[in-house]
This record gives structure tokens, sequence and C-alpha cells, in this order.
């Protein structure tokens, strides 16, 4: 099982009340996630930001980002079997960050994009004790007909996508809300019109509120 680690962003006042863990996509990083945590760090002066690097380097040289696992973007379970073998890993850096800080798991809140959120999605639900809540941007529940059987918990989730995004396209929002619904979750979200594959001005804004609401 790998161990995780990725830069952080300390609160101003000195107090640790509470902590986002974010999670970033597909050959990126936690540098590049960790700027939500600037971002946000304002109305959250409290909350400790940490953005782990996934376990996994990309299988291209030239390719300098990281992944949760493996995509060929050919098979229909890679998803599943994928967030179920790197769920371990992330569980264990979860529960090794609310001991470094001394909170409870409902002061802790995920934020993923992309691969991220489908990390996300499948952690949160199955911890047994209920997290603050979950943000996804541009992501997809994997394997929703396993999530009746394998439900922990229960947590507000915001999703956010993009209607024109060409990576995951912004029906996957659809589906994971309704699978979300079904399974007794509180689910927030929004279609962000004329945006692809990222997070735009306002999916920030949401993001930063709902945090804020969940965390407080």
């Amino acid at each position: 099982m790998a161990t995780l680690d990725g830069p952080r962003i300390e609160p101003r006042g000195g107090k640790t009340d509470s902590l986002v863990v974010l999670l970033h996509g597909y050959g990126a990083d936690g540098d590049d996630l960790i700027e939500l945590g600037r971002v946000w760090q304002s109305a959250l002066p409290h909350t400790a930001f940490v953005a782990p690097h996934a376990p996994e380097r990309l299988p291209y040289e030239a390719m300098a980002g990281r992944q949760w696992f493996p995509l060929t973007f050919r098979d229909p379970d890679e998803y599943w079997r994928g967030v179920s073998a790197a769920a371990p890993s992330l569980n264990a850096f979860l529960d090794a960050e609310l001991a470094r800080y001394r909170l409870p798991p409902n002061k802790l809140a995920l934020v993923g994009f992309s691969q991220g959120t489908m990390m996300a999605l499948h952690v949160a639900p199955r911890r047994s004790q209920a997290l603050a809540g979950v943000v996804g941007y541009s992501g997809h529940l994997a394997g929703p007909e396993h999530l009746a059987a394998d439900l922990g918990s229960r947590c507000p989730i915001l999703l956010v996508h993009g209607s024109d995004d060409d990576v995951i396209p912004s029906a996957a929002l659809h589906l994971a809300r309704e699978n979300l619904a079904t399974a007794g979750f509180a689910v927030e979200w929004h279609l962000a019109h004329g945006v692809g594959h990222g997070i735009d001005e306002e999916g920030l804004r949401l993001g930063g509120a709902f945090l804020a609401a969940v965390l407080a």
C-alpha cells in the first residue's frame, strides 16, 4: 500500500478546526490542486488544506503527472477496479491526517477533480463515520450498482460539471446525482454552461460556500 503525501496549507489563525483534502485529476499532482486552498483560505481561516500526490506515476516517460489508477478508456469496468484498488492508500492517508490535526471525521471534507472526484465519491460513502461533505468537480461515480451494499455513512455532496466537458461528459453529473440521491445522500449540483473539463469562477464560489457551510 502506497504512503501518500503532498503540499499543504496550514491555517492562518494557528488553530485548526477543520481539514480539506484535495484530490487531483489524472495526469496532474497535488501541486496543481493545492491552489484551490489558497482561493478558499480567506473564507476558511481555521482550515488546513492538503493535496496528496496520487500513488502512481503516469506510464509515459514524456508525461510527469500522476494517476490514482491506470486508464485505458476502453474498459468500462476500469473505473470500479481502479477506485477499489486505490482506496486503501487514500483511507490510510485520511486517517493519518485526522490524527495529525486531532480532528473528528465530521470536520473533514474531500474535494476532487475528475479522477480525484471518482476517488472522493468512492471513499466517502464507505467510511464508517460520516465526513463533513464532498465537492466533486468534473467527475464520475464509479460502480453505482455497488453503492447500496457498500454504504457505511452519508454526507452532503456538491457536484459541479461543465456542460461542454469533452473528457467526462456532463451526463456523468446527472447519473451520479441520481444514484447518490437514491442511496439517501443530500446532493446539490450545478451545471456550468459553456465550461469544458475545468472549474470556472462560479464553480469555485459554489465550492467555497459549500465547504464553509458543512465545516461550520
